[in-house]
Parts: C-alpha cells; sequence; structure tokens
C-alpha cells in the first residue's frame, strides 16, 4: 500500500462537544490579568496541562506581513505579559517597526483559549539580567550560540559554537547577559477570553481597555 493508496483523516468531520460550564460576566474580577492568573493557574495545577505558558505570539511588519511562532511566557502582571528572545530574530525585528502584537494561549484540552492583543516594549537591562541568571546554564549558552532566526549552513556548525561556550563558560561560572538579547513587556489593550460551549454557542467575553485605565466587558458572538 503506498501513501496515495492510503485514506487521510477528513478534518471536516473532525467534531467535539463541548462543556457545558460557561464564563459568565458576574463571575469576572475588575481586570483581565486577574481573570488570567485564575485560568492559568487552573490550567497549570487542575488540568495538567504541558506548558501552559506557550503562547503563540503574532506580530507584522512595516508592510503588514504576518508571522507567528510559539514562544513561552515568563512573567505577567498588572503592567503586561513578558517573554524574552533574542533582539535580532525575525519576532524582534517585527515589532521594531510595529510594536502591535497579538498572543494566544491555546489550552485546548479544556476547550480555552485567551487572546491578549498589545503594543510590546523592550523590558529594562536590569530586568533582563535578572531572569537571565534564573535560566539554566544549557539555555544561558544557548542564547549566545544562536543568531535566532538568521541562516546556518548545518546543524554541526550550531552544535560547535555551543561546545565552544560551554568550554570558555563550564557549569558554575558565570554566562555574561548577551548584549543582543532580552525582554518584551506586552502591555494590554484588549483581553478576549473564550470558552467552548455546546452546539458551538461559545462564551466569549473581552475586557477593553479604557483611556482611565479602567475596562470594560464585552461579550462577543460566537
Amino acid at each position: 500500500m503506498t501513501d496515495r493508496d492510503a485514506v487521510h483523516p477528513d478534518p471536516a468531520s473532525m467534531r467535539k462537544q463541548y462543556r457545558d460550564e460557561g464564563l459568565a460576566e458576574a463571575d469576572l474580577p475588575a481586570t483581565p490579568v486577574e481573570q488570567f492568573a485564575r485560568w492559568f493557574k487552573q490550567a497549570a495545577t487542575e488540568a495538567h496541562l504541558y506548558e501552559p505558558n506557550a503562547m503563540i505570539v503574532s506580530t507584522a511588519d512595516a508592510q503588514g506581513r504576518l508571522s507567528s511562532r510559539t514562544v513561552l511566557l515568563k512573567h505577567f502582571d498588572e503592567q503586561g505579559f513578558v517573554f524574552y528572545t533574542n533582539y535580532g530574530s525575525r519576532k524582534a525585528r517585527d515589532l521594531a517597526e510595529n510594536p502591535y502584537v497579538s498572543l494566544l494561549f491555546p489550552w485546548h484540552p479544556m476547550a480555552r483559549q485567551v487572546i491578549v492583543t498589545g503594543i510590546a516594549r523592550r523590558t529594562g537591562r536590569d530586568e533582563t539580567a535578572a531572569y537571565f541568571r534564573t535560566r539554566p546554564h544549557g539555555s544561558q549558552l544557548g542564547a549566545w550560540a544562536s543568531a535566532q532566526s538568521s541562516v546556518i549552513a548545518t546543524r554541526t556548525d550550531l552544535e560547535a559554537a555551543y561546545a565552544e561556550l560551554a568550554a570558555r563558560y563550564p557549569e558554575g561560572e558565570q554566562v555574561p547577559v548577551p548584549p543582543n538579547w532580552g525582554g518584551f513587556r506586552v502591555a494590554p489593550q484588549t483581553v478576549e477570553f473564550w470558552q467552548g460551549r455546546e452546539n458551538r454557542l461559545h462564551d466569549r467575553l473581552c475586557y477593553v481597555a479604557e483611556p482611565d485605565g479602567s475596562w470594560r466587558v464585552e461579550r462577543l458572538s460566537p
């Protein structure tokens, strides 16, 4: 039997019935970060999702050309959502031209999504350095070894660069923070909480930032 003869799954026939339990306006706290903290805790400690801090970061360059990738959230508070990257990467180059960004947390096993839109700004060097020190030694070396998003000839070249760094900074020796590496904080303008419901009548409650710093909540049709 060849691949040509194989019967492939039909995506149009794939169906899941979502949950009875929904999301009501009366249950929401005053800010989206408080609501995010509730759902994030449930995703991490109750549903035990694999990497619940994984999010899809979507950016656009000055010409509006979009790109997306999965990045790990490293911190969140009322000021925004923080991730770290090489400032020479495609996402960072996009954000230098166009600071508007979308973050999507796809918590499929819970039939939930959180979608954040906002403006990304670089974190300060002190904050970046403090986080860098918490990274495993190998990850610190990796930040130096990889010129993220650049073309490389072979993986052997990447591994050779890492090995050279490992010899220069053995385990237990402090690795300096790369000058072209750091964080972005996404200050949210909207945060949508999506809860899958039966018959595709999903709950979509969206916090929208007001000029005075408060938030209003809008219910969106599914």
